[in-house]
């Protein structure tokens, strides 16, 4: 299983991650974004309704109930009801209680972090170390100017 960090430095959460879920759903992957409060779940939520200019990514909640037919199921908890190949933390999400608790296999985990906001930036830097001394195969990834990705690490 990968690990990628992807250090958000030119644009915000809300803008690099739709891309990357629709990357992830035309891999014909089923993905589970982290969040770590219920408002901004609510906020994702309504975002990614309206994603593009003329498209929206599908996607779900428990309030929904049917975890397990969505393509992009957002949490922010350890469950994983869509058996997801791909699981986003975001906002200081951790992976590590998630991997600790999990029966199932991801091919990637995403760890997305706001390089503007100190505590995301401590805690991703926390959770490299933590993930690297568990001997997992860890990437870094910076955001260019223009909101693409080069690999650093």
């Amino acid at each position: 299983m990968d690990v990628w960090f992807y250090h958000l430095t030119a644009q915000p959460l809300e803008k690099a991650l739709p891309i990357l879920l629709e990357r992830s759903i035309d891999k014909g992957w089923t993905a589970v974004v982290q969040l770590t409060t219920q408002e901004r779940l609510a906020a994702l939520d309504a975002r990614l309704w309206n994603a593009g200019d003329e498209s929206f990514l599908p996607h779900g909640t428990a309030a929904e109930e049917d975890g397990a037919l969505q393509p992009i199921y957002l949490t922010t908890g350890p469950e994983n009801p869509n058996d997801a190949e791909i699981r986003f933390f975001v906002e200081g999400a951790q992976v590590a209680p998630v991997l600790a608790a999990a029966d199932w296999e991801y091919d990637r985990l995403m760890v997305m972090f706001d390089g503007n906001n100190d505590a995301e930036l401590q805690a991703a830097r926390l959770q490299w170390k933590e993930l690297k001394a568990k001997g997992l195969a860890l990437s870094y990834w910076q955001q260019n100017e223009n909101g693409g990705w080069q690999k650093k690490a």
